[in-house]
């Protein structure tokens, strides 16, 4: 369902995944006093019934997402540097490559090529006036130059 509109989205969830829902909570409170109040089935079924409700919104939401996938992926970047990051080689290294990773993780929110972007800038400014830098990025379309 990714890249479907909202009102897609929410109407196969309604379609698809609210029979699922119903049925595994049905099931839920079922089981829950066929079994033991202290076992860990118990607590791990007490545990998915207290969270069913928070979960919910999702079905009638197409902006909610019921995992969180795309989050961990913008970050992952920063959790497998994290170790590399130890070798900057100094303060002043760990500065620049701090700009840098901004700069490239700012071009790929806004659907630029950070690649594109740093290669045609880079050949320019050194011989653009330092009064001026607001035209490297007005000079080229960067989304158009990805394409």
């Amino acid at each position: 369902m990714r890249g479907c509109c909202a009102e897609e989205r929410v109407a196969i969830r309604q379609r698809q995944a609210q029979p699922i829902f119903d049925d595994l909570e049905t099931w839920l409170h079922a089981r829950l006093p066929k079994i033991s109040g202290k076992s860990p089935l118990a607590k791990a079924i007490r545990y998915a019934l207290n969270r069913l409700p928070k979960t919910r919104p999702y079905l009638d939401s197409g902006f909610l997402e019921l995992d969180n996938n795309t989050c961990e992926r913008a970050v992952k970047p920063v959790a497998l540097g994290r170790k590399n990051w130890m070798f900057a080689g100094s303060e002043h290294g760990g500065k620049a490559m701090a700009i840098a990773f901004t700069l490239i993780e700012t071009a790929k929110l806004n659907g630029v090529d950070p690649q594109v972007w740093l290669t045609d800038v880079l050949s320019r400014i050194a011989d653009h006036k330092l009064t001026r830098l607001d035209e490297l990025m007005a000079n080229a379309n960067y989304a158009a130059l990805a394409a």
